[in-house]
């Protein structure tokens, strides 16, 4: 098959025979030998089936090693093999070392990539070097001096093999024949420190791996030294297989060279993929589906709509034409809209060979969407209770012994820190009471960020009044610290979750006087704990006077407690301010104690704030976001709240804040709207119009027509957000907003999106996340009504979300926040469709 130009968006005519078809299959090798690896415009190695990168991704600078750096393997359309770079360690965790990218060079005459990169703390560099000669790429690794001796034995060219994609296969060390482990079994050994390191499996100068499988059969020979093979999940359940070749000492020039060659299938074309909602589709709403073609292949002229019957039997609906949108990443884009077709029933879309799986068209698709969010996932995300569904306990009463001030002049492993003063009463390492209370798991790990509960609280209360979600099936007892899923307790459980949440902030207000930013694991060891939270720590206060093993029965010796990191940030604590104002009335009639004091925290506080210069510390992600920002929110809540006219005047003076970032800011200004005067509507309704003109821009810039992240985290948060937005300029100016730019978002995070079709919400759908990133991935399952963060784009231009392997936090993460707005547009958008009910 031939190539076409991503930008072309006519259709190809099929042409070949049965003849020439058999005469492929006989000269296979030949013809998958002789297409050879060339330098393409993406600035990677491409032959049909096989692409190289070679430090077009860098690791991440938040999260350290995300396993998307160094050289890359995509094989046959999946990402395969990473990190190829000198390491430090035989099977590297995510904390460990990494090096200083300082620069890339490409030489198309040559076929070379070269990357020149340094470790400072061992006055260590060196360069990476691929070459495409033909079928084969010669990696290998060069030194201006000779290896420092502080890195003798460590240093290693080091390239990782995804397990998932390796499970089942064998593999050839010099031709002794192994098996994959399924499971990780070591070997290991223990060092003087107690802690241990993974020893090879196996070793050789020349591995085959997968080679019964031609999709995966990939052969790497070390020209120098030799190679060892590990198995990274002995150290970590997120560590890949690992091929390794240490470092010389004394030596200079090319100190290792490997050979690599990649099987390809001769002709390898991606099948289509048929982007649509699995969840259906509401028969008034607009119906298209994108259809995502490898750039080799042939578009085909038409899709069709299939009915299917209570016997099984299909009909045919629709045919339609498949229209060219063009090329997208490395994709090329056609769309088949089947909108007319308003009948109710279960369906399936035919491309070609493709078929979907079936989806309903139906006026309720959108009703049960949400309940999975707030009946399963919502539960299991509390912290400092016991979490009981039917047979099955999801954790007990976790952190029971919160927390511990955090020492000064720290900081933290995971974006925490804490500034030259503790900004509280308490001495670093002194126990600070009343902060086990409410909040839930900021993610797939453990800590109360409070940036994520003071965002969540609003999400809630915004979606109780709009949508007045009375929905009980769920017991939840703050005084037993019991919540039993799919047990009602005669409570409306969206309340009880804005209870919950108001509860772990208000409880920081008590106990120091400010917002903090949140309470995380102390020690690595116990920050990558998986499974149940309540065996994290003992729940027992830490006791410096005892010894480690030694406990009173109320505290204990052992230094298992978390951290509150606690310097103070006005952005931050405007943020708890506007969840605490909004949390009030929410709760009032429910909780009166509660909202009262919710009420009279934030008030107390946006006075204190005004009385000084704000407190600008900032660090990475957990100290608030923009100050004009989070003090727009506390204004608006504070106005929609009290109604006063100090509120009013202070968010006139912000005009200037809604203006210049109204993509962040509209939602908060359309909801001040019904406080304010004539004027400020009229001058909303210019930024709405101009607002608009971005909207139409994401539809030119990919055929999904919604802002696709390209950084290090995938976009599902984005695109609801983004959703969310337009839903509610949608209500304020519906001349000028469409329903159908809320409607598209909530079909993304459904299915209709780059690289697979599966829904980013578990449970949700007809196929939707079953292997996610949650306090459960070590068992490679899911958390109903979890959003995962869906496709990354892979520099320069790969979408991926693996399905197989849920230890890719950037795609495969749920965070609470995430559901919160999610649960808010499912109900948006089933308001705009179900005419009148909200």
């Amino acid at each position: 098959m031939r190539s076409f130009n991503l930008n072309q968006t006519s259709s190809m005519k099929k042409s070949g025979t049965l003849l020439l078809l058999a005469a492929a299959i006989c000269l296979w090798p030949l013809f998958s030998a002789a297409q050879p690896l060339t330098l393409n415009q993406q600035g990677y190695f491409e032959k049909q089936g096989i692409n190289v990168l070679v430090f077009s991704n860098w690791y991440n600078g938040l999260f350290s090693d995300s396993k998307i750096s160094g050289v890359e393997i995509i094989h046959h359309g999946v990402r395969t093999a990473t990190n190829g770079d000198v390491r430090l360690h035989n099977t590297p965790e995510q904390w460990d070392a990494i090096p200083q990218f300082v620069e890339r060079k490409i030489d198309e005459a040559t076929n070379t990539i070269e990357a020149h990169l340094r470790y400072p703390d061992y006055d260590f560099d060196y360069r990476i070097k691929a070459v495409a000669d033909g079928d084969e790429i010669r990696l290998s690794v060069h030194l201006e001096k000779p290896l420092p001796e502080a890195l003798r034995n460590r240093a290693g060219l080091n390239l990782e093999f995804l397990p998932s994609a390796y499970f089942e296969k064998a593999y050839l060390a010099d031709g002794q024949a192994g098996i994959f482990p399924l499971y990780p079994s070591g070997p290991t050994q223990k060092q003087g420190d107690g802690s241990t390191f993974p020893l090879p499996i196996a070793g050789g100068r020349k591995f085959v791996l997968a080679p019964e499988d031609p999709e995966r059969r990939i052969t790497i020979e070390a020209l120098t030294g030799s190679l060892s093979l590990y198995d990274g999940r002995n150290k970590a359940q997120n560590g890949w297989y690992v091929l390794r070749t240490l470092l010389p000492s004394n030596q200079t020039g090319k100190a290792v060279e490997w050979s690599i060659r990649i099987n390809a299938l001769p002709d390898w074309v991606r099948p289509p993929m048929i982007a649509h909602s699995q969840v259906g589709y509401h028969p008034d709403q607009q119906k298209v589906a994108v259809l995502e073609l490898d750039k080799n292949d042939e578009p085909l002229p038409t899709a069709r709509l299939m009915k299917l019957d209570e016997n099984g039997a299909a009909k045919e609906v629709l045919v339609g034409a498949a229209r060219p949108w063009g090329g997208y990443t490395r994709y090329y884009y056609l769309s088949f809209d089947f909108s007319p077709v308003q009948e109710e029933g279960l369906y399936f879309i035919e491309y070609g060979l493709q078929r979907t799986r079936p989806f309903p068209i139906g006026r309720f698709v959108f009703e049960k969407a949400w309940q999975p969010t707030l009946d399963v996932f919502f539960p299991v995300q509390m912290d400092h209770m016991t979490v009981n569904e039917a047979y099955r306990i999801w954790h007990g009463a976790s952190h029971l012994d919160d927390a511990l001030q955090a020492p000064v002049n720290h900081e933290h492993f995971d974006l925490y820190a804490q500034g030259p003063t503790t900004d509280t009463p308490y001495q670093p390492g002194e126990h600070i009471p009343g902060l086990n209370i409410g909040g839930w798991y900021d993610a797939g790990d453990y800590d109360i960020r409070t940036q994520t509960q003071y965002y969540v609280v609003r999400n809630l209360v915004h979606a109780w009044e709009d949508f007045r979600i009375e929905r009980d099936e769920t017991t939840i007892d703050q005084a037993s610290r019991y919540v039993d899923i799919h047990h009602p307790d005669g409570k409306p459980d969206l309340l009880q979750q804005i209870e919950h949440g108001a509860l772990a902030l208000a409880a920081q207000h008590r106990a120091v006087g400010h917002a903090i930013p949140g309470i995380v694991a102390a020690h690595l060891h116990t920050y990558h704990h998986l499974g149940d939270g309540s065996t994290k720590t003992d729940n027992l206060v830490y006791n410096p006077k005892l010894d480690s093993l030694e406990s009173d029965g109320l505290s204990s010796g052992s230094f298992d407690d978390r951290w509150a990191f606690t310097s103070r940030s006005t952005p931050l604590n405007y943020g708890s301010i506007a969840a605490l104002a909004a949390a009030s009335r929410a709760l009032r009639g429910y909780n009166d104690e509660l909202a009262d004091e919710c009420l009279s925290t934030a008030v107390k506080a946006w006075e204190e704030e005004h009385s000084h210069e704000p407190f600008l510390f900032h660090h990475g992600n957990t100290t608030g976001g923009r100050l004009d920002d989070e003090k727009l929110k506390a204004t608006v809540e504070l106005l929609i709240t009290t109604k006063e006219d100090k509120y009013r005047q202070s968010l006139a003076e912000q005009w200037p804040t809604i203006e210049s970032r109204f993509a962040q800011s509209a939602a908060l200004a359309v909801y001040a709207m019904p406080f304010m005067d004539k004027e400020y509507a009229q001058k909303l309704e210019g930024l709405v119009r101009k607002y608009k003109e971005q909207v139409d821009q994401f539809r030119k810039e990919n055929p999904f027509g919604v802002p696709i992240a390209t950084g290090g985290w995938a976009g599902s948060g984005q695109v609801i957000a983004f959703a969310q937005t337009n839903y509610l300029l949608h209500k304020a100016f519906p001349g000028i907003i469409g329903k159908e730019e809320a409607f598209q978002g909530l079909h993304y995070i459904y299915g209709c999106h780059p690289g697979s079709n599966l829904s980013f919400v578990s449970g949700v759908g007809t196929v939707s996340k079953k292997v996610a990133y949650g306090t459960n991935r070590a068992d490679y399952s899911f958390i109903a009504g979890g959003v995962v963060p869906g496709v990354l784009i892979l520099q320069p231009d790969f979408p991926e979300n693996k399905e197989d392997w849920p230890f890719l936090w950037g795609e495969n993460e749920y965070v609470i926040s995430v559901g919160s707005s999610y649960l808010y547009l499912v109900h948006a958008v089933q308001g705009l469709l179900d005419r009148g009910k909200y």
